[in-house]
């Protein structure tokens, strides 16, 4: 049998070929059938990670964290197009718990990696969004490219969400010499209100309910900063409001999952497959709604594929589940019966329940 194994990272354990490796070898030591591992992203961390069966060269920059400090980044160049991850630089994983704190939170870093892409020579930059740390609508990314977010005075403004609402103006201008960038994200989120990018994802930021209030209302005002109704678009709240700065520049928005589905041949790869295996650290309601899970299953759906999901843990029902294509629900939290477990051993968790769906599955 084909067996195609294709999942996301499990956030804060393992990124996505090591949960795929641990499946593979698990099915590996029960049955000799073939097995095709294909790890995927949403353009959260491990964008570049999945991206590598592209060929191209991988570019070292020097960039900043959310909090200005140097870390390693790296650009996917393949021809002329350049791949960025943008939690390289505004991740919420480089922060400790206690720094956690998207009132002051940059991504400058991230218009470092940008900047690198252009200089590189290339002519469309592909910028995954998500997993984030910030909240500043992209406005320390514009900064980093040439136009800094100044007050009334004409003072640059310190970094973070909280002081746009003092911004007045941009100063400068971002010169991208007619580089398209492009937005990958499943995230459709518009730039502030109920369903923006401080009241959904702020809290999982570091964010208090006071803090919510006062963000929310300062990228509010960036918005109208920014002009042309780009804070309303599908998409501009992704990754702490990056989205609309790229808006701003004149990008678009792709679907992350559809776009590494098409990058890395995942179709092709699912032909004949017997079995198909995806999931994710947290396999929830968020998950059927564009992100990794929710694109293998409609693509296994579509070569009539059977689709099982392996997770850390599950709050997807199965009928909901089975709504959604999704033939099985396996997770590390069912198998150890312990939460604790489940984050401490992932790996061997995997290989068990490899084992386990070959022994089901395998004929």
């Amino acid at each position: 049998m084909r067996v195609l194994i294709c999942p996301d990272k499990f956030a804060g354990t393992l990124s996505a070929p090591d949960v795929a490796e641990a499946l593979r070898a698990g099915w590996a030591s029960v049955a000799a059938d073939e097995i095709v591992c294909r790890p995927l992203a949403d353009g959260g961390p491990g964008f570049l990670d999945v991206l590598g069966v592209l060929g191209g060269t991988l570019l070292p920059v020097e960039t900043s964290d959310p909090l200005g400090r140097p870390v390693p980044g790296e650009v996917l160049l393949v021809g002329s197009t350049a791949y960025v991850e943008s939690a390289q630089a505004t991740g919420l994983h480089l922060l400790a718990e206690s720094e956690r704190d998207p009132n002051v939170t940059s991504s400058h870093g991230l218009g470092l990696l940008i900047r690198a892409a252009v200089d590189a020579g290339a002519t469309e930059v592909v910028i995954g969004l998500g997993g984030s740390a910030t909240n500043d609508a992209g406005a320390g990314m514009l900064a980093a490219l040439g136009a800094v977010p100044v007050d009334a005075a004409g003072a640059p403004l310190p970094p973070g969400g909280a002081a746009l609402s003092r911004c007045a103006a941009l100063a400068g201008t971002v010169k991208l010499d007619g580089v398209t960038l492009v937005a990958a994200t499943d995230v459709d989120n518009p730039l502030s209100g109920l369903h923006g990018a401080s009241n959904v994802f702020g809290p999982q930021k570091g964010a208090s309910r006071e803090d919510v209030l006062r963000l929310d209302a300062a990228l509010e005002h960036f918005g109208g900063v920014l002009g042309n109704g780009v804070d309303k678009a599908p998409g501009a709240g992704a990754a702490g409001g990056i989205g609309a700065a790229i808006f701003a520049l004149g990008g678009r928005r792709e679907s992350g999952i559809s776009l590494v589905r098409e990058l890395i041949g995942l179709d092709a790869a699912m032909e004949g497959a017997g079995l198909v295996i995806t999931g994710e650290g947290s396999f929830d309601a968020q998950s059927l709604r564009g992100k990794v899970v929710a694109g293998v299953a409609e693509a296994a759906a579509e070569q009539g594929a059977p689709c099982v999901v392996v997770c850390g843990r599950s709050t997807v029902g199965r009928r909901e589940a089975a709504a959604a294509g999704i033939t099985e629900i396996h997770s590390l939290v069912e198998h150890f019966g312990d939460v604790g477990r489940a984050m401490a051993e992932p790996g061997p968790g995997l290989f068990a329940i490899g084992v386990r769906l070959a022994e089901q599955w395998a004929r």
